[in-house]
Formats: C-alpha cells, sequence, structure tokens
C-alpha cells in the first residue's frame, strides 16, 4: 500500500498520523493532556505550510477533546472505534492501525502507546522519567510505566523531550544517541496566563473556598514528585515564626496519588491551608493572578508548566533547585533545597517581607516566561517530524 497521497497539484504529501489517546477525560487537569491539545490545535493551522497532511485520530463513541477538530487543508482527523478501548490502542492497537492505513509517520505525545518501527515509524515525546525516579501510584503501574519509557525509548525513529534536563536523563538512562533527542520547550496559554487584572470573578472564588487572606499558592496535580507535604510544612513554619505574616497557603489542583501525607500535614500546624480541588483554566488564571508568591518545590519535573505560567501572571515566584526548574526559570527566581523544610520557609519569608525582591522577582519572572510559546513549539516539533520523514525516504 502507497504510504503517500496526492494534492490538488498532482504532488505527493506525507500523511502524520497524531495519537490523541491523552486528549481523553482519563488525562484531563494533567500537563500531557495540555500539550497534545495546544499542538493538535497550531497542527491544523500549519500542515499546509509544512507540506504535510496531519491525521488526528478521532471517535464519536470516546471522550476525547480530539473530536472537536473539524477537517481543513492538510488536517484530516481519522474516525475509528479503536480509540475508545485504551488498552488494545495502547497496546499495539494504533501501530497496527497506522499500518494498515499507510501512514508514513506517527507522532504520539505521550509514551504509554507501544509503536512497532517495523509496521509504522514513530516519533514520540517523552516528557520526563518520573516513574524511573519513584513509585507511580501502585508498584504494577510504575512496573509498567517503566517498561513504556524503555520500549518508547528504544524504537522510536525519534525522541522529542521538553527540557535539556530531561534529556540528559533519557541519555544516561537508555544510552542512546544524543542526535535520537530533541529538546523542544513547551508553551503556555497566553489568553489565560497574562497580566491582565484577574477581574471581578476573583472575590467570589475565593469566597468559595474560604480564602480570606492574602494567600500563597502552588497549582498542578497534588503527587509524590510535587513535595508538597513539605510546603505544607515550610507555610506551618513560616506562619509559626512570622507573626507579621498572615497568609493562607492555596493548593490548587486534582488530587493525584499518595497524597494522604499533604492532607495530614495541613492540619499539623498553624495557618490555613486550602485544597480547591480541579479547576477550569479561568478559575486556575484568576487564581494564580491573585496570589501574593507561588512556590514549586518539585523534587523532579520534566518541564514545570505551574512554574513558568505563575511567571507569566507576574506572580514574584520561588522554586527548588531541583532538575529542571533552574534551567526552565532561566535561573531569575529565587531557589532553596526541596528537602530543607527551613530553607523553603526563609526564602517565603524574604521575598514577602521585601518588596523590592517580590517585584524584582516578578519583572523577570515575567520576561523569562515571555520566550515560551506554543507555536515555536509546533513549529519545532513539525521540523522534527520532517527530518524524520525525510530520513526515513
Amino acid at each position: 500500500m502507497s504510504r503517500t497521497m496526492t494534492n490538488g497539484h498532482g504532488k505527493a504529501t506525507a500523511t502524520i498520523a497524531f495519537d490523541t489517546w491523552c486528549l481523553g477525560g482519563h488525562a484531563r487537569n494533567q500537563g500531557v493532556h495540555v500539550y497534545a491539545g495546544q499542538l493538535l490545535s497550531h497542527f491544523r493551522e500549519m500542515g499546509t505550510e509544512f507540506g504535510i497532511e496531519i491525521a488526528p485520530y478521532v471517535s464519536a463513541g470516546a471522550d476525547n477533546e480530539a473530536n472537536s477538530f473539524t477537517a481543513a487543508p492538510g488536517f484530516q482527523p481519522r474516525n475509528t472505534a479503536l480509540l475508545k478501548f485504551s488498552r488494545v490502542w495502547r497496546y499495539g492497537g494504533a501501530c497496527t492501525l497506522a499500518s494498515l492505513q499507510g501512514v508514513d509517520l506517527i507522532f504520539s505525545p505521550h509514551c504509554t502507546s507501544l509503536y512497532f518501527g517495523s509496521l509504522a515509524p514513530a516519533v514520540v515525546t517523552i516528557h520526563d522519567v518520573i516513574p524511573l525516579m519513584g513509585h507511580w501510584g501502585l508498584p504494577r503501574i510504575t512496573q509498567i510505566l517503566r517498561f513504556f519509557l524503555w520500549w518508547s525509548a528504544k524504537t522510536s525513529r525519534a525522541i522529542i523531550t521538553v527540557s535539556q534536563y530531561s534529556k540528559m536523563d533519557l541519555l544516561n538512562a537508555y544510552g542512546l544517541p544524543e542526535s535520537k533527542v530533541s529538546v523542544i520547550y513547551n508553551g503556555y496559554d497566553k489568553t489565560v496566563f497574562n497580566t491582565i487584572a484577574p477581574g471581578p470573578g476573583l472575590p467570589q472564588l475565593l469566597k468559595e473556598f474560604g480564602v480570606a487572606r492574602p494567600y500563597i499558592l502552588h497549582h498542578g496535580a497534588i503527587k509524590p514528585n510535587k513535595n508538597l507535604d513539605k510546603l505544607v510544612q515550610a507555610f506551618h513554619l513560616l506562619i509559626e515564626r512570622n507573626k507579621n505574616l498572615d497568609l493562607d497557603l492555596v493548593l490548587a489542583g486534582p488530587l493525584g496519588w499518595e497524597y494522604e501525607g499533604v492532607l495530614a500535614a495541613a492540619n499539623q500546624g498553624p495557618g490555613n491551608v486550602v485544597f480547591t480541588g480541579a479547576l477550569s483554566d479561568q478559575d486556575l488564571g484568576m487564581l494564580v493572578k491573585g496570589a501574593s508568591l507561588a512556590v514549586f518545590p518539585s523534587l523532579y519535573e520534566g518541564f514545570c508548566l505551574p512554574m513558568v505560567e505563575a511567571m507569566a501572571c507576574g506572580i514574584p515566584t520561588i522554586a527548588s533547585t531541583s532538575s529542571c526548574l533552574p534551567e526552565i526559570s532561566g535561573g531569575v527566581l529565587r531557589y532553596f533545597d526541596p528537602e530543607s523544610v527551613e530553607e523553603m520557609a526563609s526564602c517565603m519569608e524574604e521575598v514577602l517581607e521585601c518588596e523590592e525582591l517580590s517585584r524584582e522577582l516578578s519583572e523577570k519572572g515575567r520576561a523569562r516566561a515571555a520566550y515560551f510559546d506554543w507555536q515555536r513549539s509546533a513549529e519545532q516539533t513539525l521540523d522534527v517530524l520532517r527530518r524524520q520523514l525525510a530520513n526515513g525516504n
């Protein structure tokens, strides 16, 4: 079967299938869902410019955001009932379908589908190697994810990752040639995260959550790599030793896994800790803009989009020294040892007590965040895909 189609001028046009599994409802409120949705949205406008056809898989019977994307020149969704069956899809179904349809290349914005190069070559985004660092939920789930990571790293024609730090982790973990891994930074939604005032809805939102004071914010799913138990402990220490600071701590985001320690820590000291659960983009944007300080104490991240979002809103931001956080933030923030509750509390106190420092972090953070752009990310991703098409011919 021919692996190309022709456009209206008779010129061969390569077809790239887009694995949309991570746009399903199961991944909503996760970074990979945002990443896939943003790239697909930009790809829809860019297919003809790059001389290719993007073919995202959709399914009327599946809860999948890709279903909302309509056809356009160079962008032709392909309906398949197979997408409804998650396990079948990920364990070879997507690859087999792409092979039968004769696509030239598969792009997967996640690394939890198995592709076989002999059937259909794939370019896969591996955002991080967090499953190698510890448990990702249940031990069995961790082992499965480690297998997917290994498989994607070894069998993909090329790999995209989202920071230099993650690239080095991939090279070291799997012995990959450096040329196989391309670093393409994420963007952020500039219509939501910006310096425009949050508007009249913020007071009502804060009232709903019982936030009656200025607040320190962290947003993102509550899971072990976020290190939020130590953030809560540092907040308690801050409130206990500095009576001038009358603040709440707001943890905005859904409960992930192994969050029991965070919930328990919230009740073990002074100060009010608020858990909002998952929020709409509009509510989250307002909440971020209203914060006095944003804190990201993660032990490990592949990119840390929430940190960039806070910086883009001009919120004074501090972060841990771990993994990619200094790289992505450009070294313009204040940093602390994520294992030290004392150092974290002192860093928060320093910024909250010094208006000049707070203003400096706001200005430098906003300038750094402006570098990250989904349009650029999509263009660079399509460049990688186009190079792999050329290498495969």
